[in-house]
């Protein structure tokens, strides 16, 4: 796959907004208004904490966790409602301004900021094994092949 994007429009996407949109109980148009908000959002940040020595070393290594193995058994995780890992994941990303950016989010879209929250909580996960899956397949073992990796999702 080319981009988040490409997956976010493919089968896998369809997939995906419904088992996120089934466990926060809003609706496909819903949720796929705020994963498409919020995705780009997710990547952007990613991309510019891998921009430091340290924040690469970081995500390096919660991709070691994050193989992509999350995309291979997606209906357990989405069928579990787990949104620890997400929010933990979140916090490591987005840092004092997972409010601020969960508000934004919910304001472009007009969907609750609760439901946003649970929402891109859940879609965490799901991005971190798209790009773990993606290193992975890419061999990406340093901060300048993780960037490059980055900027092309």
């Amino acid at each position: 796959m080319a981009n988040i994007s490409d997956l976010l429009n493919s089968d896998l996407g369809k997939q995906i907004i419904s088992g996120i949109g089934q466990q926060t109980g809003t609706s496909e148009k819903d949720t796929a208004s705020v994963v498409s908000a919020a995705a780009p959002v997710l990547m952007g940040m990613l991309q510019k904490n891998a921009s430091s020595e340290q924040g690469a070393a970081g995500i390096l290594g919660a991709l070691s966790k994050h193989d992509g193995s999350i995309l291979d058994n997606l209906s357990g995780f989405l069928g579990s409602g787990d949104t620890t890992d997400g929010n933990g994941i979140l916090g490591h990303i987005l840092g004092s301004k997972k409010t601020s950016v969960e508000s934004a989010i919910s304001e472009k879209t007009g969907v609750s900021s609760a439901n946003t929250s649970k929402i891109i909580a859940m879609l965490a996960p799901i991005v971190m094994g798209y790009l773990g899956k993606e290193s992975k397949g890419k061999n990406v073992q340093s901060g300048g092949g993780l960037g490059d990796l980055l900027g092309g999702l």
